[in-house]
């Protein structure tokens, strides 16, 4: 009879870690934060901004660093792209908080400290869903919402250039 085949259970030679690898910096790390909401406008042309700063060593993006202002109806434009053009399932992004545009509310409505700050925590782990995904890194609308100032919505969806 043959002997059954066992799996070898013995360690990996590893070599030991010292200070410079377990306090220096990952190998490869992508950080995304969403804050500072600003308020902008009166009445019916009133919006919120949020700033989005990417810091990252991936070689996927061109910048290392980057800040943009970008609205919610940015973060569904990007929300839309990726569904349309990629093979990902795209996260849902917080809801649109209908109910808070009635007019004659008590409150500020969409406008609300606690509503934008809910919003904006929201916002930072859709972004950061999106990013870390390794399809969605190649898609050239994720470059434009994270590096570039303006969005250019008459884009030709693709790879980033």
């Amino acid at each position: 009879m043959s002997e059954p085949n066992v799996a070898d259970t013995r360690r990996l030679n590893s070599k030991p870690q010292d200070l410079t690898d377990a306090y220096g910096p990952p190998s490869n790390f992508l950080e995304i934060d969403v804050y500072d909401p600003q308020t902008i406008g009166v009445g019916r042309n009133r919006f919120t901004t949020y700033e989005v700063r990417m810091r990252t060593n991936l070689p996927i993006f061109k910048l290392k660093e980057s800040c943009v202002r970008r609205r919610y109806s940015d973060f569904e434009w990007l929300k839309n792209e990726l569904e349309r053009d990629s093979k990902i399932v795209v996260p849902p992004l917080p809801g649109k908080a209908l109910k808070r545009q009635l007019p004659f509310r008590g409150d500020e409505g969409i406008f609300d400290e606690s509503f934008i700050e809910e919003r904006r925590v929201g916002l930072e782990q859709f972004i950061n869903r999106i990013a870390g995904h390794p399809l969605a890194q190649n898609e050239r609308c994720l470059h434009m919402f994270l590096q570039d100032e303006s969005i250019d919505r008459n884009y030709i969806p693709g790879k980033p250039q």
